[in-house]
């Protein structure tokens, strides 16, 4: 159903993500090193030591820094993200997106939307990197990236069939 990812002509914060698509930590003692790659690179390897820990916000970091845009303090708080960016009232292709959840929040980007969920790219989804529907009125906040030229055509409204199974609690 996401195929059309590989090859869309899309912000670079999407083609960053796609990248990472499988992307999967590793339960138990041992951690996926690339995922600890990421907190090295970004500085927080002292506070983030093991994949066991959240990761959705170390991921859109990640995928942030990789396409050229400034990472928000405090990245690991997935809430944090909804200070980033500028603030929208209709999300579209490669924003970033926050949402509640119990226990804290969730971020990651919209790739499509049906009529009542949104999906999301991001990390630590079922402990990987991939796409899954959130219900839109579990949306805390919609940012979308500081064009340093001029807001890409590819971001749009992207409308998807409602299939799979919508996500309760991202984890």
């Amino acid at each position: 159903m996401y195929e059309f990812l590989k090859n869309a002509q899309s912000p670079k914060v999407i083609a960053e993500a796609v990248k990472l698509i499988g992307t999967k930590e590793i339960v138990g003692k041992q951690h996926n090193q690339t995922i600890l790659d990421w907190a090295e690179d970004l500085g927080l390897k002292t506070i983030y030591t093991n994949d066991e820990i959240p990761w959705c916000g170390l991921f859109v970091a990640h995928v942030v820094k990789q396409a050229g845009f400034e990472v928000v303090n405090k990245p690991l708080w997935a809430l944090s993200w909804s200070n980033w960016g500028q603030a929208v009232t209709t999300p579209m292709f490669g924003d970033v997106l926050t949402f509640k959840r119990n226990g804290g929040g969730h971020v990651g980007f919209y790739v499509g939307e049906d009529e009542t969920c949104y999906h999301v790219l991001g990390g630590n989804q079922s402990n990987a990197v991939n796409v899954i529907r959130i219900e839109k009125k579990r949306l805390h906040k919609a940012r979308r990236c500081q064009w340093k030229v001029a807001q890409p055509e590819a971001v749009k409204v992207v409308k998807l069939s409602a299939k799979g199974t919508i996500s309760k609690n991202e984890v």
